[in-house]
This record gives C-alpha cells, sequence and structure tokens, in this order.
C-alpha cells in the first residue's frame, strides 16, 4: 500500500494546480481592433423555448459592437431562432430572418460583415456559433465603421450551438431570449472554497496528534491488520522528498501535463477518473480507519481470513466497502448537479492522507520544490499561449480535448448567487504544495517546543490563507481568467517563513534542520 500512495501522490501533485472560476472565455480577439468598438465584453444568457416550453440555458458572450442588452429578463422580447442560408452568414440570407435571431457559424468572412447581413435581413439579433469549446471575445477589423449595427451581437461555443442544433433538427420550434444579468463581486461559493482548503492543511497538520493517542496503545496490544496482511505500521512509511526529486518534478509534471493537452480524450478521462476513485477510496479508508481506532479501543482486533485478501479486520473490511460504494456512486453520477459533494469528501480525504505520507525535511527542499512549483504554475498558465496559442493548464482543466469534461483532481463548488451558474474551484496541487510547508511548520514547533505566537505554524496557516484570498483577488480583477494561485501562495506561506526565519535567526536552523536527528538528541535528553 505505501507503494501505491506513493504512485497515487505523485499523480495528483502532477495534474492540477490551478484556481479558475469556470468561465471559458477565449483571448483571441483580432490583433488589430478598432477604436470605435468599444462595448464592454459581457456574459450572456441565452434562454431557449423549445415548442412553447422553456428549457435550458446557454452562456455567451456580447461583442464589442451592437447594441447593450439589458440585465432585467423582463426587458427583453422571446424570438424565434434562424439558421442564415447560406449558414456561415456572409451573404444575404434565402431563409426569412425579419423578427428572429440569426444564428450563424464562425467563418469564412469577419463578424462584422456577418452582423450587418443579419441586420439587413430584419434579424433582430444575431447569436455566432463558435467552431472551438470555449467563447470569443469579438471585435471588430481595422478601420471599421460600427455605427449602423443597433442589433446585439452574441458569440456561443461549439456545444451551445449543439443545443440549438439538435432542436432545430428534430423539426422542432425554437425561441430563443437573450439578456445580461449582472453578477456578483464575490460568490459565497468563493468563501466555501477558501475554508475547504484552509481547512484541509488545518486538519492535515493535526491529524497524526488527533488520532495517534490511543491508536498507538491498541497497536503496541494487537496490531491492526489491512488488507492484503499489512500491517498499519507500514502504512505510516513516510515519503521524504529530496532536492532532487524537486527539480525531477518540472520535468515530469511538464512532460505530464503535454501528454494531458495533446492526447486528452474520452477514455483519458476516464483513467483519471479510475486513479482519483483509488486515492480517493484509500484516503478515506485511512481516515476513518485512524479516526475510529482512536476512539474505539479495540475496533481493530477481530479479523477475518479471506481469499486472496488474506487476514484482514472487520473493522478495515466494512469500512473499505463503504468507501468503493461511495466512489462508484459518485464515478456514476459524476454529470450530477451534486456530484460535487462526493469529489470533495474524496478529494480531502485524499489530501489529509498525502499529506501524512510525504513530508519535507527542512527549508532547503521546500524553497526548491516551491520555486519550481511557482515556476511551472506561472508558465503553463500564462506564458504557454506563447507557444501553443492556448494556455495548457487552462485547456486540461477546462477539459476542452475531453467533451468539456474536466479532471477530477479539483475541489470545486457550485456557484450560488451566479445567475450564469458554474463552479469555483481550486486544484489539489494549490492545496498540497503549501501544505506541506505548512505541516513541515507544524512539526518544527512541535520539535523546537515553539508557542503559537513565537512559532512558525500560525503565521503559514495565516499566510496561505491571505494568498487564497490574493488569488480570488486575481481572478476577480481578470474577469474570471483562471489564475494560477501559486504566484500568490508560494510569496505568502515561503516568503512568510523565511522572511521570519531571518528575523528570529533561525534560518540556518531551518535551512539544514533534520528531524531524525532532533528525535535522537531528544531521545538521549530523556534518558538522561
Amino acid at each position: 500500500m505505501a507503494f501505491s500512495w506513493r504512485l497515487i501522490g505523485l499523480c495528483i501533485l502532477l495534474l492540477s494546480s490551478i484556481a479558475t472560476g469556470d468561465d471559458d472565455i477565449s483571448r483571441a480577439a483580432p490583433a488589430n481592433s478598432s477604436t470605435s468598438c468599444n462595448n464592454p465584453y459581457r456574459l450572456v444568457l441565452v434562454k431557449l423555448w423549445i415548442d412553447g416550453a422553456e428549457h435550458e440555458q446557454i452562456g455567451g458572450l456580447s461583442a464589442a459592437f451592437g447594441s447593450l442588452l439589458p440585465t432585467n429578463i423582463k426587458n427583453t422580447p422571446r424570438l424565434p431562432a434562424t439558421y442564415t442560408k447560406p449558414l456561415n452568414g456572409c451573404s444575404s440570407s434565402s431563409s426569412k430572418l425579419s423578427g428572429s435571431i440569426a444564428l450563424v457559424l464562425r467563418g469564412q468572412c469577419d463578424f462584422l460583415t456577418k452582423a450587418a447581413v443579419a441586420q439587413a435581413g430584419g434579424a433582430a439579433g444575431i447569436v455566432m456559433i463558435n467552431d472551438q469549446e470555449d467563447l470569443l471575445e469579438i471585435t471588430c477589423p481595422d478601420n471599421s465603421t460600427v455605427s449602423n449595427i443597433t442589433i446585439p451581437v452574441v458569440t456561443i461555443s461549439k456545444a451551445g450551438g449543439d443545443v440549438i442544433d439538435k432542436y432545430i433538427s428534430a423539426g422542432k420550434k425554437v425561441e430563443i431570449l437573450l439578456y445580461s444579468p449582472d453578477r456578483p463581486i464575490v460568490d459565497y461559493s468563493a468563501m466555501f472554497v477558501w475554508l475547504m482548503a484552509v481547512g484541509t492543511i488545518f486538519c492535515a497538520s493535526f491529524w497524526s496528534d488527533l488520532t495517534a493517542s490511543k491508536e498507538s496503545n491498541d497497536y503496541e496490544q494487537a496490531p491492526e491488520v489491512h488488507a492484503g496482511g499489512a500491517r498499519e505500521e507500514d502504512d505510516k512509511e513516510i515519503l521524504n522528498i529530496t532536492t532532487k526529486s524537486a527539480f525531477m518534478f518540472v520535468i515530469s509534471a511538464s512532460t505530464f501535463l503535454l501528454l494531458l493537452y495533446f492526447f486528452m480524450s474520452a477514455w483519458f478521462v476516464w483513467l483519471l477518473i479510475i486513479l482519483f476513485s483509488i486515492g480517493g477510496v484509500e484516503g478515506m479508508h485511512s481516515c476513518i480507519i485512524s479516526l475510529v481506532s482512536s476512539k474505539c479501543k479495540g475496533c481493530g482486533r477481530k479479523t477475518l481470513n479471506l481469499p486472496l485478501l488474506g487476514e484482514i479486520s472487520v473493522l478495515s473490511l466494512v469500512v473499505l466497502i463503504i468507501c468503493v460504494a461511495f466512489a462508484i456512486f459518485w464515478a456514476a453520477t459524476r454529470k450530477a448537479s451534486y456530484s460535487w459533494i462526493g469529489q470533495d469528501i474524496l478529494g480531502i480525504c485524499l489530501m489529509i492522507t498525502v499529506l501524512q505520507l510525504a513530508q519535507l525535511p527542512n527549508i532547503k527542499v521546500a524553497t526548491v520544490l516551491l520555486c519550481c512549483a511557482f515556476l511551472y504554475d506561472i508558465f503553463w498558465v500564462f506564458l504557454s499561449p506563447a507557444i501553443f496559442h492556448d494556455s495548457v493548464m487552462i485547456a486540461v482543466a477546462r477539459g476542452d480535448k475531453a467533451g468539456g469534461e474536466s479532471i477530477p483532481m479539483l475541489l470545486r463548488v457550485p456557484r450560488v448567487s451566479d445567475p450564469y451558474g458554474g463552479y469555483d474551484m481550486i486544484g489539489f496541487g494549490d492545496i498540497l504544495f503549501p501544505g506541506l510547508l505548512v505541516c513541515f511548520a507544524f512539526r518544527f514547533d512541535k520539535a523546537r517546543r515553539k508557542g503559537v505566537l513565537n512559532g512558525y505554524y500560525l503565521w503559514m496557516i495565516v499566510g496561505y490563507g491571505i494568498g487564497l484570498l490574493f488569488t480570488y483577488l486575481g481572478l476577480y480583477l481578470m474577469n474570471g481568467y483562471g489564475q494560477p494561485a501559486l504566484l500568490y501562495l508560494v510569496p505568502c506561506t515561503l516568503g512568510t517563513y523565511v522572511v521570519l526565519g531571518l528575523v528570529r535567526g533561525e534560518l540556518k536552523d531551518l535551512w539544514n534542520y533534520d528531524s531524525e536527528s532532533t528525535k535522537v538528541a531528544d531521545s538521549l535528553l530523556e534518558d538522561a
């Protein structure tokens, strides 16, 4: 089991390190923009009625030209949707557009021409369907005059266009209502994600102390046996991170990320779901067993001999069955509106266990690891578009090449007060990397018998919480564009640690700290 945890922990660290607001807005507007294209880009709701019955709504984005949409649904009419003929909308349509919302496909001519042709045909608005799974920022070509475009111009994603096309192809009457409601500055979901991230690290720091007191006594009398015949002591084998492995992270993570970017598909997503489910089951199993064993003396003593599994405790077997059933239910219903709950539970349990098994030995290794992760995060979010014409990290996190299904290595919470819906998310890497440092601070304070204020742990937790706040501030200032959270978290945690160490004159001790030597010294003092 120790080997499997190392493998799963490495995969989790490699896969996801990004905070995002789940807004798929492309920045691929034309380079030469007219100064007269000064409408603000606003998210739009495209509400559908099928044969007179209200159906789902699709997210869209308004253009830099055309009339502004109302923010209140009561102030806009419901109009029939009609495809232009030709579908590209570059020339006069043979289909009647008067009093309808024109649907056109991207390509063949510029967006301004499409809007002008639709308006000339009497359309009351135009919805342009992108050929990719994002929302395109539509501006106008250089030296264009847009004063004569008086109808609203909206773009939707390819998936949104497929939804509309499905009903029209079936011969149903499709009506559309376009409006652009205001969004809240901060959604409650962001606060909940903040609490989950900080709470996960807080729990992981105290987990050993929380579950060790009675658990250790029980194991001294009768060590519990788990599936596969491995004792609990074996499960607690620690993976000590080294400077070499920190450097290897950048190479391995970048290689794996590129593989996901180029070869992501439905089967690849299923592979990640299976890996996540296995890790989640082991994490939940470990958390439940350690909690129950610490509170219930002797609960794990009764064992059974089973084929293939060997000797296994009854408690471990029952908990394992419950955890497997929970993971299977989540995987089967992962597209349901409530699936985020199961995903977050599995993810939190997994991260708590990973933070128990993987440890930083000192600040030297922490500096190398977090600085590498810092550069990795910034490059693949902000700099990769210069090479790949797309933000590789964001594309992988959104699942652009997997039918829009995002990878499961995320904590996510639905936006409850946002009319456009979506999720606020944070990658496991944004919790695990700083979490390794925070857990080291807890162990260091405990070994050095430091108090709350003159220790480092409290300031690490505060620094991590402030770093997350800066991350969400960045999301707000950049209109929901995915942020490399480690850009804010590393300075607020590692930077705080280094500054405090310098001020207190303890940086050398932190830099070369050896927990094993400290344990030996403490043992000698106690014996003396």
